[in-house]
């Protein structure tokens, strides 16, 4: 699964096809920094998106956005293309968050910025989480207020489920990969998960109910 350098070079791509990057990885390898670089270029957005999500800080996920492609530049001689380069880079990032929510722990840490400004990132399934608000509160959080309400709350949901629902929900990574990254079984996964998914209506249903001030707290 994950080896000892933390790249989890073990991950499968769950649809098979031709790594879009195999050539700009293949001169990377030779040493041609510009080529490197172009992966960065290639990757940067996704991999700080997920760091973002998985550890509500801005500024935390920028450090671990460079540190993680300072450790695949190091550890690209281990790739060895049994799965897509951004997968196997996905992988390094998640380990990397995981690593550093345990750390944040360790020191009973609780810092958190806002999840109300994605970088780059379309709608999410998340929206489906949503309890019925009623008419009044549906009717206020419309749209994007409804995307950034969800997004707020997710910062709040417990670190190995919050992790799971960002891969699964917004980054739409099989159970199958997803479990490789995480070396836990699928049904781990899953159950992590549905957890995740409880935790959540559980946040949002506390914002949205008219005696919990939900309401009002989205008027203010």
């Amino acid at each position: 699964m994950t080896d000892a350098t933390g790249t989890g070079n073990g991950v499968q791509d769950a649809a098979a096809g031709v790594d879009p990057d195999t050539e700009v990885v293949r001169r990377a390898r030779t040493g041609d920094q510009g080529a490197f670089e172009q992966l960065v270029v290639n990757h940067q957005r996704r991999t700080f998106n997920v760091a973002y999500r998985i550890l509500g800080d801005y500024d935390e996920a920028l450090d671990l956005t460079q540190e993680v492609f300072i450790r695949a530049h190091r550890s690209l001689g281990q790739f060895r293309g049994e799965a897509h380069f951004g997968s196997w880079l996905l992988a390094i990032a998640v380990n990397q968050c995981r690593n550093r929510l345990k750390h944040w722990k360790s020191r009973a840490r609780s810092k958190h910025d806002s999840l109300s400004t994605p970088i780059g990132e379309e709608g999410s399934d998340l929206r489906r989480e949503l309890p019925d608000p009623g008419t009044t509160a549906a009717e206020a959080l419309e749209g994007r207020q409804l995307e950034e309400l969800v997004r707020e709350e997710l910062k709040h949901v417990d670190g190995e489920y919050r992790t799971v629902l960002v891969l699964r929900e917004l980054q739409g990574v099989s159970y199958e990969e997803i479990a490789r990254m995480l070396d836990v079984p699928i049904g781990t996964v899953k159950s992590r998960l549905h957890r995740g998914r409880t935790e959540l209506r559980e946040l949002l249903r506390r914002r949205l109910t008219p005696d919990s001030g939900g309401e009002e707290a989205m008027r203010s």
